[in-house]
């Protein structure tokens, strides 16, 4: 098995290869620099790095969102192109559950959220599973931050957040859940696309056309769109 893992779903920009038992190599980077122009000169030398080409690939994992609009259809545009022309097995994979698999050995619950500006996050609630799962127990959601420590709050339980824009709400949720609240290191908070990876080896896979991404929320053009056509409806 040789599966090649994308995420280009968030500020950080991750590729693995991975054999099914280790990782062949690896790329992350954390950079304002365009995932357009960055990922396929990856992927590229990624492939060399193994002694690799397309054809020896089996299967395509890609972090299918939520987070940036671009960097979300980036990644699936590249990863269904790249099976459909390999004949090969695709698999999406919420970002967020990419983001949860960092602690699923601990006992705590997770909360892996992405910042999505005025307050609002990309989250969801996850607890272990097995090796290589996490299991989603709270729906993920688009919801303000505030609204939604509260709500964790009820649960009485101790919660390991993860996040790469931790610092914007660090604060927040020490102050609603205070002792409560687990941070792990810095590298934590960033995905891995080896993890990704070992997520999506033993997933069935998403037929290639129907595969979409994620986003949790409407693009603010389509939303814009859509307030319109029910004004027109309603005259």
């Amino acid at each position: 098995m040789s599966i090649l893992a994308i995420d280009t779903s968030n500020e950080t920009l991750g590729v693995a290869i991975h054999d099914g038992a280790k990782t062949i190599a690896a790329y992350i980077a954390n950079s304002k620099t365009k995932h357009s122009k960055r990922l396929m000169p990856v992927i590229n030398q990624l492939m060399q790095d193994a002694n690799m080409t397309p054809q020896d690939l089996t299967r395509i994992v890609v972090a299918k969102g939520p987070g940036s609009y671009t960097g979300v259809r980036i990644g699936l545009s590249t990863a269904k192109m790249m099976a459909w022309t390999l004949q090969i097995p695709v698999i999406g994979i919420s970002s967020l559950e990419t983001l949860a698999l960092h602690a699923i050995t601990q006992p705590e619950l997770i909360c892996p959220f992405f910042d999505a500006r005025r307050g609002l996050v990309y989250t969801g609630l996850y607890q272990r599973s097995d090796a290589h799962q996490a299991k989603l127990i709270k729906d993920e959601q688009n919801v303000l931050m505030e609204d939604w420590l509260y709500e964790l709050r009820e649960l009485n339980q101790s919660i390991l957040f993860l996040s790469p824009d931790l610092a914007l709400y660090r604060d927040l949720i020490q102050s609603i859940l205070g002792e409560k609240a687990i941070f792990p290191m810095e590298p934590f908070h960033h995905p891995s696309p080896a993890l990704l990876a070992v997520a999506g080896s033993e997933r069935a896979e998403d037929p290639v056309h129907q595969l979409t991404p994620n986003y949790l929320r409407l693009v603010e053009a389509e939303a814009k769109w859509l307030a319109k056509q029910k004004e027109h409806s309603n005259e």
